[in-house]
């Protein structure tokens, strides 16, 4: 890329005229310029020139531009124009004038937790707005958070990320698309991304903006990317109530993670529960301006102090005008004798002393206006010291009050009011403001501190617990669903909630910013044994089962012990627990198996007892001889009679 001052001067597109660099970086130089059409300041962003060759680039350039180009959100900054120049392509945008987070962060400046949250809530809401248009930024970083002159804040570079990421230019060493410092997990395992790795982005940008620091850094960029996958975001103790909302916006899988529209709702109620914030120190502004320090070797001057000046000055100048004493004499120190040698004075030093009467006059009027001023000076309290006011936020009332008396200062409480980060008690808020510079006596209001706030909820009737939750989080509140606290309810159905409770109270509507509200979900209703059905029918037993709750089916089955259509039992078998409306079969006898009888003519009456046994038969009658030969059977041979049936037979 050439040296970006051989630019200045240049006018592209026969109309943006480039007045001067405003940065650097590996894929672009940044211009302020002149559009000398609408004669108005813009910035312009010259991409590097080597990407005039990749055709693949400029088509996604210019399909990127035109999209971006038409959004218009209050927290996005502006693309008014784009297009092409033998140096590269480039960008038309809003100049704003308050530099970006990254100058802030350079010159040693930390951001305050309230301040975070605005910035932040800011910055979500101009993502929330492009992500609802199908755009992802894929590279926040502080230096595309810029702010104007009144602190607002806009996201800065929306598409360009995008149509390097599919450029085929390499960059320079070290560089990356999507900084690496910023990448989230998904990002570094090479997954597709959606609008949540622009949340995780935001989160570790706005816990740089607070601690100073980026967390998962590592030595190599490679170290950086691994370090996060999987890790949920360490804890820091100067990110205060901000540290719960940034660990679920960087929570490791995207899934679990806040979308653009949860984070900025969140960071807009805990900017609006936290004190005001002071304002950001943009860019050109003293990071943080000198206090003078108090005079020392002083001492106040006291009522006696100003008597005693009165009565010098006054019997002093009566004494040279050449009248007579005060009643109240000579000033201490002022010897009686030198009222006398001032009357006693030859005529001609008196004469020459009364032509100095003009000068005299002078002296009183002057003395005292002297002495009016200083009543006035006293009185006003100048010769009073000044201390500079200590910081009781955060203090308890007992502990601020002793902190202001040891500068001689008392403390007025000014009203309460709900903060989720100040316990209760304690101070929010104090005016005047720490280190501003009061005089001694003076009173320091503060607000303290009612604790966390309530938070109403509507009613959790009817939903499952994944949808209950969801509702609790917009009412900044947490709900679990434990399994112990799930119940058998035959009034509600299986995976609905039953009922929710807080701090014993079952069903509350009102609970304090965070609380845990724990949720009992419904396993439907309890189970019930299956009851002992009557044997004489189906009909009887299937009556029986339906009084019970259960849905009662037959099947039927031979049985050689069961008559033909009673009741064998019933399956599930009786006392067996079953939840109310489950199918309860009843098996229904069939009465015996059909066999054939035998012919058995011809044999023993021994042989034809095995041979009717084998067939699953019995030897009824003999009639004649028992050791003779069958020559006749009933039933006869070749009949269908029930399995067990007795066979009589005939011998000879």
């Amino acid at each position: 890329m050439p040296l970006i001052s051989d630019a200045i001067g240049r006018v592209l597109g026969k109309r943006y005229r480039l007045v001067s660099a405003l940065g650097t970086g590996a894929s672009a130089h940044v211009f302020l310029a002149e559009d000398v059409s609408l004669q108005r300041h813009v910035a312009v962003k010259v991409l590097q020139p080597d990407l005039v060759n990749d055709q693949a680039f400029l088509k996604r350039f210019r399909a990127e531009a035109r999209s971006v180009a038409s959004l218009n959100h209050p927290h996005v900054l502006r693309v008014f124009d784009w297009g092409e120049d033998t140096d590269g392509p480039y960008l038309v945008l809003e100049y704003l004038g308050g530099g970006s987070l990254r100058d802030m962060l350079d010159r040693g400046v930390r951001l305050s937790a309230a301040q975070a949250a605005r910035v932040g809530s800011q910055a979500a809401e101009g993502l929330a707005y492009a992500h609802a248009r199908g755009l992802v930024h894929r590279d926040v970083k502080p230096a595309n958070l810029l702010f104007d002159e009144e602190g607002r804040v806009r996201v800065a570079d929306f598409g360009v990320a995008r149509a390097l990421a599919e450029a085929a230019w390499t960059e320079p060493e070290g560089a990356m698309i999507g900084t690496a410092r910023y990448a989230a997990p998904e990002q570094a395992q090479g997954q597709p991304v959606d609008g949540r790795a622009d949340v995780y982005a935001l989160a570790l940008v706005l816990y740089e903006s607070v601690t100073g620091v980026v967390p998962f850094t590592s030595d190599t960029t490679v170290g950086t990317l691994m370090a996060r996958i999987g890790a949920p975001l360490p804890h820091h103790e100067a990110l205060g109530p901000l540290d719960n909302v940034l660990a679920r916006a960087a929570a490791p899988e995207p899934a679990a993670r806040l979308d653009a529209a949860g984070l900025a709702a969140r960071l807009d109620a805990l900017s609006a529960a936290l004190a005001p914030p002071a304002p950001l120190a943009l860019a050109g502004e003293p990071v943080e301006p000198a206090l003078a320090a108090p005079t020392t070797g002083f001492r106040a001057p006291t009522p006696d102090d100003l008597t005693g000046v009165v009565a010098a000055t006054t019997a002093t100048a009566t004494t040279v005008a050449g009248g007579p004493a005060t009643e109240a004499g000579p000033h201490p120190g002022v010897r009686r004798g030198a009222e006398v040698a001032a009357v006693a004075l030859p005529p001609t030093a008196v004469r020459r002393r009364r032509r100095r009467w003009p000068w005299v006059v002078t002296a009183v009027v002057l003395a005292g206006a002297l002495v009016a001023g200083l009543l006035v000076a006293f009185k006003d309290k100048v010769f009073t010291p000044s201390h500079p006011v200590p910081a009781v936020t955060g203090l308890g009332l007992a502990a601020a009050r002793a902190a202001l008396a040891r500068d001689h200062l008392s403390l007025a409480v000014h009203g309460t009011q709900y903060s989720i980060r100040v316990p209760p008690g304690r101070v929010i808020s104090q005016a005047p403001a720490a280190r501003s510079v009061v005089k001694e006596g003076a009173t320091v209001a503060v607000v303290a501190s009612r604790g966390l706030p309530d938070e109403t909820f509507p009613s959790l009737t009817g939903l499952d617990c994944t949808g209950a939750q969801r509702v609790l989080t917009v009412a900044h509140l947490l709900g679990v669903c434990p399994a112990a606290a799930a119940a058998y309810e035959s009034d509600v159905p299986a995976g609905q909630v039953i009922n929710w409770s807080w701090d014993n109270h079952l069903n509350v509507t009102v609970a304090p910013y965070g609380a845990s509200v724990i949720i009992a979900i419904s396993k439907g209703p309890a189970p019930v044994p299956v009851p002992t059905v009557p044997t004489d029918s189906y009909g009887d037993a299937a009556g029986t089962l339906r009084a019970a709750g259960f849905a009662p089916a037959e099947t039927q089955q031979l049985s050689t012990s069961v008559p033909a259509g009673q009741v064998i039992g019933t399956t599930p078998a009786a006392g067996t627990s079953l939840v109310p409306g489950s199918t309860v079969t009843v098996v229904v006898s069939e009465g015996p198996p059909m066999v054939g009888v035998p012919d058995v003519t011809g044999e023993s009456v021994a042989k034809a007892t095995t041979d009717l046994a084998s067939a699953g038969l019995v030897l009824g009658n003999v009639y004649g001889p028992a050791h003779g030969t069958v020559f006749a059977l009933r039933p006869t041979a070749g009949t269908q009679v029930p399995q067990g049936s007795a066979v009589d037979v005939y011998t000879q």
